[in-house]
């Protein structure tokens, strides 16, 4: 079967800016279903009483991306999404919800600095891979956490409207 393609790519404007505003996760089996058309979510449904919760971020010290992986012997592909955040301040109450977010499968929605979101583990999760949590040297070193999380998507992230964002954090 053809796949056939339907529009080409133009060059744009530059005004975009990379990096990562915010990130909000949900343990994935607290979402009911998702809604999606022409490649953006239009509903994401929560189990009743549940919510997303919001991390604030610092500007320069997150990032997401997905690595496209493609087997023509296969006839497979599949997405490797990679969340990366930075957490300041090493402290009990954070690295209490550290080990939480590493106990669980995790769906994020990530706002870029575009003003842009997008859902990362819409049907396996993001599982934390790795990290690290450091003092520093110096005394302009960060004190704080790294946290990385991946996960495995047949399809590529999607956008999420931005109607959808105000309702994420209510239960």
């Amino acid at each position: 079967m053809a796949c056939a393609l339907t529009s080409g790519y133009s060059l744009d404007c530059r005004d975009s800016a990379g990096g990562i505003k915010s990130v909000y996760f949900i343990e994935i089996d607290n979402v009911s279903g998702t809604t999606s058309s022409a490649g953006v979510i239009t509903v994401i449904g929560k189990a009743n009483g549940k919510r997303f919760w919001k991390y604030n971020l610092q500007r320069a010290t997150a990032s997401a991306s997905e690595d496209f992986n493609d087997s023509a012997e296969n006839g497979t592909s599949f997405q490797r999404q990679t969340l990366t955040i930075i957490l300041n301040k090493m402290q009990a109450t954070t690295r209490n919800e550290i080990a939480l977010l590493a106990q669980n499968r995790l769906l994020a929605v990530i706002e870029d600095r575009n003003g842009k979101y997008w859902l990362y583990g819409k049907e396996n999760g993001l599982q934390r891979e790795g990290g690290s949590a450091a003092t520093g040297t110096a005394m302009g070193d960060r004190n704080g956490y790294e946290l990385i999380f991946t996960g495995d998507e047949k399809d590529m992230a999607l956008e999420v409207q931005s109607s959808v964002i105000a309702g994420l954090e209510t239960p």
